[in-house]
């Protein structure tokens, strides 16, 4: 579907009409009135319990913090090292990790 107007050039006078039209046409979703717009309040002040729950659910969401970190490093390694453990597939690094701590015992 092609994008029938597009924010990266001002709206031709015909365009601004049709949009209006559409906003207007809409019993559903009015245009706010200027009065609307300045008795507005934060959803923080209006609903705090709800606000407190959704930044609840954004800080639990993501990588879970791990108990035991690891260090990033720069390291040198053959070529044919590298490539045969990313042709392993995903989660090469901590397949090579695994080998290296069982080259030293660990």
């Amino acid at each position: 579907m092609a994008i029938k107007f597009s924010s990266k050039r001002p709206l031709t006078d015909e365009e601004e009409a049709e949009i209006q039209k559409m906003i207007a046409s809409d019993p559903d979703n009015p245009e706010l009135t200027d009065e609307q717009i300045a008795s507005l309040k934060p959803l923080r002040e209006v609903l705090p319990d709800l606000a407190a729950s959704i930044d609840k659910e954004i800080a639990r969401r993501g990588r879970p913090k791990a108990d035991v970190t690891k260090t990033p490093v720069t390291i040198r390694l053959d070529q044919d090292i590298v490539d045969r453990y990313k042709a392993t597939g995903k989660g090469w690094q901590s397949r090579m990790n695994d080998d290296l701590r069982k080259a030293i015992g660990g």
